[in-house]
């Protein structure tokens, strides 16, 4: 199979507040298929960005009385590290406030104007005049022209898809402060998109788009495409237009260039071929996943703009639905507006991931996260049906043969029936149809527990004679679950991980599914996950009640005022260091502690954690955290702690461990 040059992406997220559990649908399914992409030998990367530009981000940092950059940094920050919580193994996370997306949002303007697709005219424009600033879109309210819907954003309907100016809205009211706009004419520069109507017209009607899309892009040519208006006036956060004060790029012209500027951050840091991936005659693959409330920017703006520009268009674009929570928009007042830190503090993110999985298909259609359903699913698939069977034959091979797999199979057509799923399980994955390869994936594993429950090697064990039929028994049991698990990497990469730690293998390769292992050694098993806890569900849908944890995490912070300071010499005392958690467990008898057995660098030691409220001992296994290392040993009443692990409180449940960024190892000093 030739391997293919392919560069990925998402729709940016806006740099106005956290991620949350909708965002993740698209960063989940982009990662799933990338990392699926990369198991099948093919040369994938992936870029994404904060959309950092707009009124909404130049109104946040007003109102928190901060510089706009220095709320821009504390959001980027935190989105990478939820994205990284979540094993979202994005390349490069860039940000539209930069160098680089300045440069290309000025070429590409330059290069649109001198081939005569800019034009300027004097508009009429919502004004508020209680602010004294224009409203853009979003900043105004009312009804849709269209339809009738009411309370519709002033560019968009969300019941309709239709698009307009804030000016067609039906009673229109100023977001900002609740006056009634008035108009106020200014002049504004416009992409001529009807220039590019025949161009995208045949770019839409071939198959690299879902037909949904095809069909509503197919009722946008039916009303013609209008010019595209893509400036703003002061006051207004982000680039300034050339040669014209006042007047700055509307955010969604410089948004979808930050793919383009995220590449090149990457590709000075590789030192990638620019026009391999974007020049015009680029023979790579680009692909961009998008929710469905923004095709009109992704299939009709871009692509003109890249054409316009010198720049090569997408292969495809793919666009799935939104989110709903136990059947219902996401809400704040019932629990259900949940952000990613706040399932990371609660659940492990895997199970999201595999529950996501299950429910995606290649078809645009919204999917429900229904709590009741994703703890049957991950308790009953995960852990009911693939690990089990890990831990079924572990310990009959530890035990009766010092942990070593036997020479044969016993039943080598179940495995080889298993390793002929690999290339339809790998074109569903391609296709998105991860729902579809989901299904197989289980069908495998009930299969496999079918035959260990057949064979029952707790009865064979019982006769010393049956020795190498038992051990042939394991074997084909280990060796399906390793199938297994080459299978659910895409989906379960630090699971994946945690079972090569357990088979003593390098990572698994697609490959490695059709190519049992033989007289090889396994370790001593160790959970690979573990069951749902509903009461943690319970505990994050009610800390999500009470509105976004930075409120009160910073009404905390202002009651726990800094001590008194040390010195230098005394901090330096400190020997801090990077360490895996190996294994976590609750701590019998003891209310808020967790034994950790944790990797410092080629020596593990044993400590004590008060985390129990915050961390399913599950979801900490695999994990890198910081860790006391030279603290004098404390012999507590369940055993003796070796050091401190460093976490912030905020509150009784709201723990959260001081974690290093992707690449550091255990071992590795904290400076």
């Amino acid at each position: 199979m030739p391997q293919r040059r392919i560069l990925v992406t998402s729709a940016l997220i806006y740099a106005n507040g956290p991620i949350h559990l909708g965002h993740l649908v698209e960063s989940i399914q982009t990662d799933i298929w990338v990392r699926a992409l990369k198991m099948r030998g093919h040369d994938v990367i992936y870029v994404c960005a904060d959309d950092t530009h707009g009124t909404p981000v130049m109104l946040r940092a007003e109102r928190e009385g901060i510089p706009v950059e220095e709320m821009l940094a504390r959001f980027h920050q935190e989105h990478k590290r939820d994205l990284e919580g979540f094993a979202i193994g994005i390349d490069h996370y860039h940000t539209t406030h930069s160098p680089e997306n300045r440069h290309f949002t000025e070429l590409i303007y330059e290069r649109l104007l001198a081939g005569g697709h800019i034009t300027t005219r004097i508009v009429r424009q919502l004004y508020d005049p209680e602010r004294g600033m224009f409203l853009p879109d979003r900043f105004v309210k009312g009804t849709c022209p269209r339809c009738g819907a009411r309370d519709q954003n002033g560019d968009n309907c969300e019941v309709c898809g239709a698009t307009y100016t804030p000016a067609d809205l039906i009673d229109p009211v100023s977001v900002v402060s609740g006056a009634t706009p008035v108009e106020r004419e200014s002049e504004h520069y416009f992409v001529k998109l009807g220039d590019f109507e025949p161009l995208l017209r045949a770019w839409v009607s071939t198959d690299r788009l879902q037909p949904e899309i095809v069909n509503k892009l197919d009722e946008w040519f039916a009303e013609q495409l209008r010019d595209w208006d893509i400036s703003r006036d002061a006051p207004y956060f982000g680039f300034e237009i050339p040669g014209a004060p006042g007047k700055y790029f509307y955010v969604w012209f410089d948004a979808p260039i930050g793919y383009i500027a995220s590449f090149e951050a990457l590709r000075a840091a590789r030192g990638l071929d620019f026009d391999a991936y974007w020049g015009p005659d680029s023979e790579a693959e680009l692909y961009h996943f998008i929710g469905k409330d923004i095709p009109y920017f992704h299939c009709l703006f871009w692509p003109a703009m890249l054409h316009g520009a010198g720049f090569r268009m997408p292969t495809s674009v793919f666009v799935h639905g939104w989110l709903t929570v136990n059947g219902e928009k996401m809400s704040k007042s019932r629990g259900t507006f949940i952000t990613g830190r706040a399932f990371l503090d609660h659940l492990d993110p895997e199970h999201l991931r595999y529950y996501y999985a299950a429910r995606l298909g290649e078809a645009l259609a919204d999917i429900d996260l229904s709590f009741q359903d994703f703890v049957h699913r991950v308790n009953s698939d995960l852990v009911g049906k693939v690990v089990n069977i890990a831990s079924r034959c572990a310990g009959f091979l530890e035990r009766t043969f010092a942990g070593r797999l036997g020479p044969r199979l016993d039943r080598p057509e179940l495995h080889a029936r298993a390793a002929a799923e690999g290339e339809t399980i790998a074109a569903d994955f391609e296709g998105r149809g991860y729902n579809r390869a989901v299904r197989r994936i289980m069908a495998i594993a009930d299969e496999a527990n079918r035959y260990i429950d057949e064979r029952k090697p707790w009865e064979i064990a019982r006769d010393e004679s049956r020795r190498d039929e038992l051990q042939a028994v394991l074997t084909t049991g280990i060796n399906l679950f390793r199938t297994l698990m080459v299978y659910l990497k895409p989906i379960l990469p630090r699971t994946a991980w945690k079972a090569e730690q357990f088979l003593e293998v390098p990572p698994l390769e697609w490959a490695d599914a059709g190519r049992p292992l033989f007289e090889h050694p396994i370790r001593h098993y160790q959970p690979l996950t573990r069951r749902v806890d509903e009461a943690r569900i319970a505990q994050m849908i009610e800390a999500s009640k009470d509105g976004p944890l930075e409120e009160k995490r910073a009404s905390r912070i202002a009651e726990d005022p800094i001590g008194p300071t040390i010195s230098y010499d005394e901090f330096a005392k400190l020997d801090l260091r990077v360490a895996r958690v190996v294994e976590a467990a609750k701590v019998e008898g003891a209310d808020k502690l967790l034994r950790l057995r944790l990797d410092v660098g080629g020596e593990e030691r044993t400590v004590f954690a008060g985390i129990k409220s915050a961390y399913d001992p599950a979801s900490l296994e695999g994990r890198l955290v910081v860790v006391v290392a030279n603290l004098a040993p404390r012999k507590m009443r369940f055993g003796v702690s070796e050091g401190m692990v460093l976490a912030a409180a905020g509150g009784e449940a709201e723990v959260f461990l001081l974690q290093p960024d992707a690449g550091a190892e255990p071992g590795m000093r904290v400076r």
